[in-house]
């Protein structure tokens, strides 16, 4: 269809740029820009409905935007050539949209932040890392997952978590990606003192828990917890993620209490857990300055969405972006929001203590 809405979309880009050409005033450019967004909206909706999903109507605005748009600026200085302003302005629009699309999808996608949380954690006698990895989504294997495989185990974690979202494909290719994430994952070696633990995320086949069989990885399909000495550690079912009511969980005996789940919904009833572990929001994958992420697709408010907050109830939350992107019929961008690993440093320390960001 991406194709189809392309194709569709010159003849409309011709008639806006004659049209501009005809009536060289303001008036003629607002006419040719509002002919053309029109026909982008309708005939991207129109594809969407029919043949895709909503998140098509997304990509196909992104292409009106990022391409037609940009030839309709350029000929607009063309057009406008004698009237100074307006071809400078045409010409910084296009410069404009053109150095954000280079970094939106082809730069930002693949420029993995590592951010590292240190935590005074009263609760243990020894300093423990861990390593969380959220949302690679893949449609495809390649160099940037095992880098970012490669990179997590480079940090020795103590306890590995995975937050769900590990393939986002067609029907067709999702037991061939379980396999290959599988095989992958088996060639990391992962050895964890305290274990590896991978819940369920929304976008993953039903067979999901194959990614993890038999490498060295827990797969957590409904609520449990586990005893990992000074550690607890409850893993979220997918459904329990989504609740905001408080999850019901064995007592802690005093020992620190990791609450891990995909959707990060689940925070606003548990503020007392030590520490809660989430993705799904991708950090918005498109932020705006002063504005922060524009849709989370959670029920926390928008500036506990993503990164690292303290809860009213005491309790400390980070809500990774993910080291993948929205795949299938969305657009595969991301936007001031880069990829990220996270990792946790706890260590021991009094009551009050300063956290940081490293």
């Amino acid at each position: 269809m991406t194709v189809v809405f392309n194709f569709a979309m010159l003849p409309v880009v011709i008639a806006a740029i004659r049209l501009m050409n005809r009536r060289r005033g303001f008036l003629g450019w607002c006419a040719a820009v509002i002919l053309a967004g029109a026909a982008a909206g309708l005939l991207g909706l129109t594809l969407a409905v029919l043949f895709e999903r909503p998140a098509g109507v997304i990509r196909f605005l992104s292409y009106a935007i990022f391409l037609h748009g940009t030839i309709i600026l350029a000929a607009t200085a063309v057009i406008y050539r004698k009237k100074r302003l307006a071809a400078l302005a045409a010409l910084a629009g296009v410069m404009l949209l053109s150095l954000t699309a280079v970094r939106a999808f082809l730069l930002e996608p693949h420029w993995l932040e590592v951010n590292r949380y240190r935590i005074v954690a009263p609760k243990i006698t020894r300093p423990l890392r861990i390593v969380v990895i959220a949302d690679p989504q893949i449609d495809k294997i390649g160099h940037y997952e095992r880098e970012v495989l490669r990179l997590a185990m480079a940090e020795k974690p103590d306890l590995l978590l995975f937050a769900g979202d590990y393939i986002q494909a067609f029907r067709e290719d999702q037991q061939r990606l379980c396999r290959e994430f599988n095989e992958l994952l088996r060639e990391m070696d992962i050895q964890t003192p305290l274990g590896a633990f991978a819940v369920r995320g929304n976008v993953d086949p039903l067979q999901w828990m194959e990614i993890f069989q038999d490498a060295g990885v827990r797969a957590v399909g409904e609520t449990r917890s586990f005893d990992l000495g000074e550690v607890q550690l409850t893993c979220l079912g997918l459904r329990d993620s989504y609740r905001t009511s408080p999850v019901r969980y064995p007592p802690t005996g005093g020992r620190f209490h990791i609450l891990l789940g995909h959707v990060p919904n689940f925070a606003l009833g548990n503020g007392d857990a030590d520490l809660i572990v989430a993705g799904h929001t991708h950090g918005g994958q498109l932020q705006l300055p002063w504005l922060g992420p524009v849709v989370t697709n959670s029920r926390l408010p928008r500036k506990l969405a993503h990164g690292f907050n303290v809860l009213p109830g005491g309790g400390k939350m980070i809500v990774s972006r993910g080291i993948g992107m929205e795949r299938g019929y969305a657009p595969r961008f991301r936007f001031l929001c880069r990829p990220e690993l996270v990792v946790v440093e706890l260590v021991p320390g009094e009551e009050g203590a300063t956290d940081e960001r490293k």
